[in-house]
């Protein structure tokens, strides 16, 4: 598996826009076992999104997808920046259904 956990900062005052453009251009993505979309609760502008994937080439897949692409168009202008970005790889827990040895 493949994971990632990003936090983005959004344009002051369009954290909710952004949510929104990235929950709905989420839906449908093969590969995917998990995809959420997180308030950062001590900064107003943050999100943090964390991603499960069957593996790094799904998730590398999706970025072509056309309603990721169409996220990535609209929610584009409401990021002010990135901060944190961690690749990781999932080995098991609640919400995973095949949870394996690493």
């Amino acid at each position: 598996m493949y994971g990632l956990i990003s936090k983005l900062l959004a344009v002051s005052g369009e954290r909710d826009r952004l949510i929104s453009i990235l929950v709905q251009g989420s839906a449908g993505m093969p590969g995917c076992i998990s995809y959420i979309v997180a308030k950062d609760r001590t900064d107003p502008d943050a999100i943090w999104i964390t991603e499960v994937w069957d593996s790094q080439a799904s998730h590398e897949a999706s970025l072509t997808l056309p309603s990721v692409q169409e996220a990535i168009a609209q929610g584009r202008p409401l990021i002010a920046g990135f901060s944190d970005r961690n690749i990781t790889e999932p080995v098991g827990g609640h919400g995973l259904d095949q949870p394996t040895a690493g």
